[in-house]
């Protein structure tokens, strides 16, 4: 099974006339005259823009523009920048080693670039303890003032109270 390449080239483009762009400017040819030129050149015939009127074609060597275009896309995706999210779980009662700990974890994951997801979660009759949740979240956004921002204030939504923490920027 053949690939479906991107451009048409060469015998693939369709047109009665191109427009053809070189570094010396554009000019619009008939296909036949610029397939021509284009083998003179001892080059190909790329159709870049097939939706102009008429189309816009190029004379280069279409595997070197493929591996341009990839280049670009590559160097494109790698400019993206990843939000990873990682969730870190409180009950209503948590103690003060536990705190701790997922503190140190909290610290370590927004000094990576990660948004922290903090959550009470409430179980059966714990709910009355909603007061204790949203203290316990505030104390955990405080002591992460240096490593974070809040993004989103303790909320409850169902049996869970969520609080977002984006890391820092650094300068």
């Amino acid at each position: 099974m053949k690939r479906e390449e991107p451009y048409k080239v060469n015998e693939l483009i369709r047109a009665r006339e191109v427009r053809l762009v070189s570094d010396d400017g554009a000019e619009v040819l008939s296909l036949s005259a610029a397939l021509e030129k284009a083998t003179q050149a001892d080059l190909d015939l790329v159709e870049i823009s097939p939706n102009a009127k008429p189309p816009v074609c190029k004379i280069i060597d279409y595997k070197k523009f493929l591996f341009e275009q990839k280049k670009k896309q590559k160097e494109l995706k790698s400019k993206q920048s990843k939000v990873t999210i990682k969730e870190i779980r409180f009950g209503p009662n948590t103690e003060d080693h536990d705190f701790q700990f997922k503190l140190k974890h909290a610290k370590g994951f927004l000094s990576e670039g990660a948004k922290v997801k903090a959550f009470v979660f409430f179980k059966g009759r714990s709910i009355v303890f909603k007061d204790r949740g949203s203290i316990l979240l505030l104390k955990f956004a405080q002591e992460l003032e240096d490593y974070g921002v809040i993004e989103q204030m303790p909320k409850l939504e169902g049996k869970k109270m969520i609080m977002m923490i984006n890391p820092k920027k650094k300068s």
